[in-house]
């Protein structure tokens, strides 16, 4: 071995002199590739590097320190990408054989690296690398090449710029040579002299010395400095970089982007930028954002880092932007002010809004904090009247960005649009509010697949969460454009629900409906879709809006209208509609139950079941479902009127233990009560109910029947045992005095529906009832642990008027 040792030393010592001095000097740490997961220690060793005469190659090997047995030996190719690391090299062999080499110092390791590239004859590119380094440190060298030198337009030659282009796709291959080679080229006329050679190349069409430039200015790009960016993309330089970019190798044909950039890509000033920098800033910006998305590879998910510099470079831009037009806010007041101007033809409004689109869109780059000062500015400015104003245009395309931009107005800092919406009640001139023009706009979408109007939902739900509040005085004013909403606006988002569930169509023998083509037809695939929507936004305020949303599913009987929707043929209206009762029931509030249970509205649900039959879709677990989460929260008063009502009609039903659990809830709490009442009540129980309701008169059961026709609650008595348990719910309550009642404005025709535009002072002035003393005032204490949920505290609590002749003079028990 020892022969064979010098004969290797011997033989690299005629090619490389260097390469015999690292034989049996390294002590290293050897790791290999182990299934693509991770890298594991083969060993430790010394390191040398040796000619194999038979092979007629230099091999790297390793021998063990404990007992000197080969551990490691690879054939140095000069096609094996090799990386160099700080302490590290690295390589992969054939079929991804993985190796890796740990040094005890940085000098070792480059000294073997120094080897690997002399013998893959790749010395030249890294003494120059080092020639060049050394040259921007100690400028007193006078024996050292020069870079301008290197690169003399007065006498370029072919081999120098090759040369330049081995430098630069060598450095990309380590950190430590990256840092080099930014160094050599943030010096001041580097490269302004490879874009002169760019010209001169150009002008002779030499087409191998711009290919090369590509490769060169391509690689500039790669070393990923924040420092080369303010050269390449200064005034002076950019359009020439994107020249050079044009020649790509891979390409048959240059392509045209200069003459796109600055012929056919035009800079149209929506209003006269008169500041020089903040032009410039515009044009370096787009241009920048040009090369980065059509001029350089995509990079792939292993190279998410190789041009993160560049995207941070283009973000800080807009963000300049944004600092720059907020510091000249004059702009912005003129593009407000000419959005709001009548005189302002579509075309310029339209530029107006996608700029104020873009600039909305850079300024989502902001912190929070610095988001939410800006819009606050952007409102003082006059964003929100301009909005309204583009939201009422015809064209579809800028009504759509006006509802993106509003969008974000509303994401970031929601109360400052509820306040000018409110305001607004107060100061507009014509009456017609922009929140009613949102609704109006959802209902009246021309879209068939309804796209904006799903889009208006989503931003009414923005609008009306209460969930993200924080702060106390905030609180009060979501419950005030709660209040604002239920009284201004709610009767339009349900205008096309009730249009559709009339008296009227539902009096017609064809329900269900044959003529597709009518818009009040349940079976219309567009009344439908907006239907669905139309209930998302419901269930949305079930959810979040427990005290105004429950009064006015009481007051108009809103369940039994949308029950009626479970008729279409379209299953994800139906599934829309048990949603929504769904959403009702998992409240666990007893009025609600109380409401559904007298008027029987579980029917609908149950003839869906039966008209399902035994197909296991969608609706059948939906309604399944319902049933199941009453039976697992037993609720009581649902329980029995299931049971009571429909048990003998789903019995059949076994496919599901479902209804049979019902069954037993129900005999459970019945043997229950009944053995509680004989304990503690052994006087008759009737006599007790009959001196509570002796006092009643006709008079108070006639102005019962006129609040409900009013309010058209519809909900029949019942002779149910439930209506025993609620009699004493009511008999224990104090009477209160009557609510007010809210009368809705006076409706338009929009459409097919009845929509109401306009308000007035007279909205909320209602008068109730006079026969107050005829009423039993049930309040409503469901709400009481409910005002954390979501957000809301409810104004100064109402009650829900029930007739005392719902009270049974014979209960049967409670």
């Amino acid at each position: 071995m020892a022969e064979a040792g010098t004969r290797a030393e011997t033989r690299a010592g005629v090619m490389r002199p260097e390469v015999a001095t690292v034989d049996n000097q390294c002590y290293v740490k050897l790791y290999t590739w182990i299934d693509d997961q991770q890298w594991v220690i083969l060993g430790t060793g010394h390191i040398s590097l040796t000619y194999v005469e038979g092979a007629q190659a230099v091999f790297l090997q390793v021998r063990s320190e404990s007992d000197s047995s080969l551990i490691l030996e690879s054939k140095i190719n000069p096609d094996t990408h090799y990386q160099k690391e700080e302490t590290l090299i690295t390589w992969f062999e054939a079929g991804n054989h993985g190796i890796r080499i740990h040094f005890q110092d940085t000098a070792s390791c480059h000294e073997v690296w120094k080897a690997i590239c002399q013998v893959q004859g790749k010395v030249p590119c890294v003494e120059a690398i080092h020639d060049i380094v050394d040259e921007s440190e100690d400028k007193e060298c006078d024996d050292l090449p020069k870079t301008g030198e290197l690169l003399d337009p007065s006498n370029c030659q072919l081999s120098k710029l090759v040369q330049v282009a081995n430098l630069v796709t060598l450095g990309l291959t380590s950190p430590m040579d990256k840092g080099r080679l930014a160094a050599v080229f943030e010096r001041k006329d580097f490269i302004k002299t490879l874009l002169q050679l760019f010209h001169i190349f150009e002008n002779l069409e030499d087409t191998e010395g711009l290919y090369i430039l590509h490769e060169i200015i391509k690689g500039i790009l790669f070393l990923n400095k924040t420092s080369l960016f303010e050269i390449l993309f200064s005034d002076e330089c950019i359009m020439d970089v994107v020249g050079c970019l044009e020649y790509d190798p891979a390409l048959a044909q240059p392509k045209r982007h200069r003459e796109f950039l600055t012929q056919i890509a035009k800079f149209r000033e929506v209003i006269p930028i008169t500041d020089c920098e903040l032009r410039q800033k515009v044009h370096q910006t787009y241009r920048v954002q040009y090369i980065h998305d059509i001029l350089l590879p995509t990079a792939s998910k292993f190279e998410d880092n190789v041009l993160s510099r560049l995207a941070c470079f283009i973000i800080f831009n807009k963000l300049d932007l944004v600092h720059m037009f907020l510091e000249k806010y004059e702009y912005l007041a003129e593009v407000f002010a000419q959005i709001r101007d009548k005189t302002t033809d579509d075309d310029k409004r339209s530029d107006l809004v996608f700029f104020l689109k873009e600039f909305c869109a850079f300024s989502q780059l902001l912190r929070p904090e610095r988001k939410c000062e800006l819009i606050t500015i952007l409102t003082e400015l006059g964003i929100l009247p301009a909005l309204k104003i583009v939201m009422g245009m015809d064209d579809l395309r800028i009504r759509s960005v006006a509802t993106d931009i509003l969008a974000d107005l509303v994401k970031c800092t929601s109360s400052i649009v509820q306040r000018f919406m409110m305001e607004e009640a107060h100061q507009s001139e014509d009456g017609k509010l922009f929140i009613n023009l949102i609704i109006e706009q959802m209902i009246c979408d021309t879209d068939p697949e309804l796209g904006g109007a799903a889009h208006l939902t989503e931003l009414l739900c923005a609008l009306l969460d209460p969930g993200s509040v924080l702060a106390k005085p905030r609180k009060f004013q979501i419950n005030e454009f709660l209040n604002f909403f239920y009284r201004h606006c709610i009767h339009n988002v349900i205008a096309p629900l009730l249009s559709t569930t009339s008296e009227d169509i539902c009096e017609e023998d064809n329900i269900v409906g044959s003529d597709k083509n009518n818009k009040n037809c349940l079976n219309n695939y567009q009344t439908a879709q907006l239907l669905a929507l139309i209930l998302e936004l419901l269930t949305f305020c079930v959810q979040h809006h427990t005290y105004y949303i429950k009064t006015y599913i009481l007051r108009k009987d809103l369940l039994r209208r949308v029950l009626i929707l479970m008729n279409s043929k379209h299953t994800f209206l139906v599934l829309c509609a048990v949603r929504f009762m769904r959403r009702m029931i998992g409240l666990k509030d007893e009025l609600y139950n109380f409401y559904i249970i007298e008027g029987k509205l579980f029917k609908p649900v149950v003839n869906a079941l039966l008209a399902n039959g035994t197909r296991n879709n969608m609706l059948n677990s939906a309604i399944i479902e319902l049933f199941e989460y009453i039976k697992e929260e037993n609720i009581k008063s649902l329980v029995a009127h299931i049971v009571e009502e429909f048990y003998e009609t789903l019995e059949s039903i076994e496919y599901v233990q479902t209804f049979k659990g019902l069954k037993t809830k129900y005999e459970q709490e019945k043997k229950k009560q009944n053995q509680l009442w004989k304990m503690l009540y052994p006087v008759p129980y009737s006599k007790i109910f009959r001196r509570g309701v002796s006092v009643l008169n006709e008079k108070e059961e006639m102005s019962f029947e006129e609040n409900l026709e009013e309010g058209k609650a519809g909900m029949p008595s019942s002779e149910s045992d439930f209506q025993d348990h609620y009699d004493k719910f009511v008999e224990t309550k104090k009477a209160k005095e009557n609510e007010d009642k809210v009368d809705l404005p006076p409706k338009t025709s929009l459409g097919g529906f009845e929509f109401t535009s306009f308000h007035s002072a007279s909205d909320a002035s209602g008068a109730g009832n006079p026969n107050d003393s005829s009423m039993v005032d049930l309040e409503d204490y469901s709400d009481d642990n409910e005002e954390d949920k979501g957000g809301e505290t409810p104004p100064p609590r109402k009650k829900l008027h029930l007739p005392h002749k719902v009270l049974r003079e014979n209960p049967q028990h409670y």
